[in-house]
Parts: structure tokens; sequence; C-alpha cells
């Protein structure tokens, strides 16, 4: 019979077929990785995949069970494209951040499919991460504009006076605040103001967030068509152009006539952004999709952590008060300075703290092996394999820290002396990863963080709407998430 003239097989039945194929290539492709023991279901090839959908439903549980199980050796985890490595126990996570670049490199861009979601290549070429370090260089100099937006932002989203409690949805209103502040650094005035803009870039957050999660549950060979309908990323770069494109002409018109370096040349985010894509030869759009990535990156995490800081305040009476007193010195030594909230030594406690009980996700330390290496329990690990380290399986040792499951706001804190800061890394503090692929952010999100945190105490008082109750943390994944619908009473402070 002529091919022209064969049925046509029904799309479920093509997709299907490419589905099993995919199957059959990762079960054979991954025999490598029998040796190390399995959690969440069982690792025979096919049916491996039933312990998918308990992990992606109760992560925090598996990886805290193979913790224990296999506390300093290695097991594995199925997610629905690779097996995951979780490395346990510090003497194995201390091996893994000194590896060399040429043994394992950072997976974290690619781990979150950012590839996909963004469409970019920045898996292979972090451009953010040079960003991120000359912002970190310069937070000393951009304090003074984003403490003016925290001012502002605050008077208008949370109006609160002397005479009654105002209830404030806290999530809500933090991604809000946190997205003015953060673009007053990035892009400037006036366009950090701009509502249409910070509904945009708040909207834009929430949409890679659920299509990281969409993207986690599909094979690798569905992510490029699904992420690029479920972000529509390409209509958010042209959005986001509306608002930037005559500051982007602009500077790249000075740049062409006049080189790198003109008198008055701005010593911004938005200018460090149009350096590196204009040495790579690219246009706008680029300019565009990184300003969207580092909001992404900048409104997820930190208003995520303001939130639970918080929470975590408000439900233990008698903290703010504590906080405030300390907050009152710095600010009526330094004024509002990087160098008042490099004073405020028990807040940043209590923020590490709470960010070693409710950090971002359950895992972290995301690495690709390049070549392969024998670990020193004896565990293989072949080229190409994807290593983890358990978040808050480390965090809630009893062996890591005393009485680990315990809020305890000052157990950090160090009145004289070295102090291990919100910021610090190490093998048993890896909310933020370890070692040299330690998120390059975490400085501006933390100086961010502390100021906000400072403004509240300074300005408002502040109660749970349940006293002594701290709204409940939400396990999605692998993130770790604020109540979203929780609500934060404010009243503004009387400072005569």
């Amino acid at each position: 019979m002529s091919s022209m003239n064969a049925p046509a097989l029904p799309a479920t039945h093509i997709v299907a077929g490419a589905i099993l194929v995919w199957l059959l290539v990762r079960t054979f492709g991954t025999q490598n990785l029998r040796h190390i023991p399995t959690e969440g279901g069982p690792s025979l090839p096919i049916i491996s995949f039933l312990g998918l959908h308990a992990f992606l439903t109760r992560s925090r549980e598996i990886l805290e069970d193979g913790y224990q199980a296999h506390k300093g050796r290695a097991f594995k985890v199925a997610l629905i494209d690779r097996w995951l490595v979780v490395l346990s126990g510090k003497k194995l996570v201390e091996e893994l951040q000194k590896m060399p670049d040429d043994t394992v490199e950072s997976a974290t861009t690619e781990m979150f499919n950012m590839q996909h979601v963004f469409a970019s290549n920045w898996h292979k070429d972090p451009v953010h991460s040079s960003l991120l370090r000359s912002l970190t260089r310069n937070l000393g100099v951009v304090f003074s504009d984003m403490f003016d937006e925290l001012d502002t932002a605050f008077r208008e989203c949370v109006p609160a006076n002397a005479e009654r409690w105002l209830p404030v949805q806290a999530h809500t209103t933090m991604a809000s605040i946190v997205t003015r502040a953060a673009n007053r650094i990035f892009v400037g005035l006036p366009v950090c103001r701009d509502a249409g803009y910070i509904h945009m870039m708040i909207h834009v957050a929430e949409d890679v967030s659920d299509a990281v999660r969409t993207l986690s549950m599909l094979p690798t060979f569905m992510k490029p068509f699904v992420a690029r309908r479920a972000t529509a990323i390409d209509q958010r770069i042209q959005q986001c152009l509306d608002y930037l494109r005559p500051a982007i002409a602009d500077r790249m018109s000075m740049l062409e006539r006049f080189g790198k370096d003109w008198e008055e040349k701005p010593n911004d985010v938005l200018q460090w952004i149009i350096d590196e894509v204009t040495a790579r030869n690219q246009g706008e759009d680029e300019v565009a999709r990184i300003v969207l990535f580092i909001n992404f990156g900048a409104i997820e995490t930190t208003s995520f952590a303001v939130t639970h800081a918080l929470y975590d305040i408000i439900s233990r009476p008698g903290l703010a008060d504590v906080l405030r007193e300390e907050v009152e010195a710095a600010v009526a030594t330094e004024g509002w300075t990087k160098a008042a909230t490099n004073k405020m030594r028990k807040l940043d406690s209590v923020l590490r703290e709470s960010q070693r009980l409710n950090g971002p996700t359950t895992a972290s330390m995301f690495r690709r092996v390049l070549q392969p290496v024998t670990l020193s329990d004896g565990t293989y690990l072949p080229a190409g394999t994807t290593v983890v380290t358990p978040t808050l399986a480390t965090h809630f040792d009893d062996t890591n820290y005393a009485d680990a499951q315990t809020f305890d706001p000052l157990r950090f804190y160090k009145p004289e002396g070295v102090q291990a800061q919100l910021v610090t890394t190490s093998a048993d503090f890896v909310t933020f990863g370890h070692g040299k692929h330690a998120c390059p952010g975490r400085f501006f999100a933390a100086n961010e963080l502390k100021a906000m945190m400072a403004y509240i105490l300074m300005h408002y008082d502040i109660r749970p709407e349940r006293e002594g109750v701290r709204p409940a943390n939400v396990y999605r994944g692998l993130n770790v998430l604020p109540d979203a619908n929780a609500r934060v009473f404010f009243r503004r402070r009387q400072t005569d």
C-alpha cells in the first residue's frame, strides 16, 4: 500500500510512542546509578516513575527520610527527566563544594529550566552572575536610593495610622514593596514606581514559578514547547521594552557614539546589562530578557524571605521589641545607611534563623558532574549526574544545631567578635548553597531584606491575626512557600 494512502496515526499515539521511547532511553541511560540506594519509590526500570509523584508532593519528607537512613552517604530520588543524587552530611557537602570547575559545574539555572522559560543559554553563559557581583560591590552606593524607595513604598502600600490596626495581606504587599525597591536599583525612577510595570514584574515572577513547577513534571523533549506557551516570554519581553525602550535606546546610542566610557555615564544595573549585551553584539530584546530574569530572582526569594521573617517575629511575643531597640540604636548612630544595618546583629541572627527553617527550597547546591568522581564514602558518580544536598534535612539535624527544629531567634547572635551572618554559607547552612557557586544575588537580597525589616520595626507595631500562631508553610515540589493568604496587622508607631 502506498504511504500516501496509509491511515494517519492519532496524535495521542504519536505522543505516547515518543514518551515510551524517551522512557526507555532514560531508563537504560541511568543504569550506572543503580548502585546508589533510592528513596521515595522503587528503582526498577520504568516503575521508578512511581516515586516521581511521591517526590513532587512530599519532597521534604522523602529527603528527610533519606537523610536519616543514609546520613554521611549518597542516595537518589526520581524526577521525570533524571535522577537526583543527594549527598547527606557535612563531609560530602564540603567535598562537593571543593570540587574544581572542570569536575562539577553549577546546575541551578538548568535544574529549574531557565533555558526553556527564558529561551536563553544562561545555563551555559550565566551573564547574570557578573551583574550581581557588580551589584554586590556597590551595595553601599545604592543603599540610599533603595531606602528612599522603601520609605515611599511602605507609606503607599501600608498606610497604617496610630489609631487602629490595619490588616495587610503580607505576601502580596511585601512582593510589591520588594519589586519597587529592587527596581529602583535595577531600572531607576520613574519606571520603578509605575504601577503597570510593577504589576507586570510580579505577574512575570508568578508565571515563571508556575512554569517551573509544570516543567518539573514533563520529559525533556516537551519542555521548550510548553515553557514558551506557559510564560509567553516573547510578549513579556516586548511589554518590558514598552517601559524601558527609550532609556535603552538612548544609552546604546551613547555607547555607539562615545565608546564604553562617557561623561556622566550611569553607574546602575541597567547600564551594566547594556554594557554586557552590547559586548555580545546583542540587542534591546536581550536587555529586557535579563531585566525580567533578575526580577524573577529578586522578587520571589526576597518577598518569601521577608514574609517568613514577619511570621516568625509576630508569632513570638516580645521579639519585635528586642529587635527594635537594636535598630533604633544603630540608626541613631549611623542614620539609614548600610553601616547601620551592619550593626543590627540580632536582626541578622533572626533572619538567618528564619532562613534556616524556611529557606526557599528543600534542596540546594545543584551541581552537574562533568567528569566521573568517586566520593570518600565510595559512591561512584558518572559524568552527567545531577547532585544536590538536602537543605531542610541538614538544617533540622540536631548534630548541626542544638534543638534544631526550634526557632531560636538569637541562635547566631554574638555581641562581639565574628558572627555567622545571613549571607554566610557553610556545610551545615546551605540555604544559598555553599562554596564558589553559592547564590551570587544573596548579598543584595539580604541587604534589602534587612532594610525592610528594620524599617517595619522602626515605623510600625505589628501583630498576628491569631496571637502566638505562625501561619504554616506550604511545601510544593522543591519549594518552601509562606502562607500567601495570611494577614499581618500593622499600626503606625508614635515616634514622639
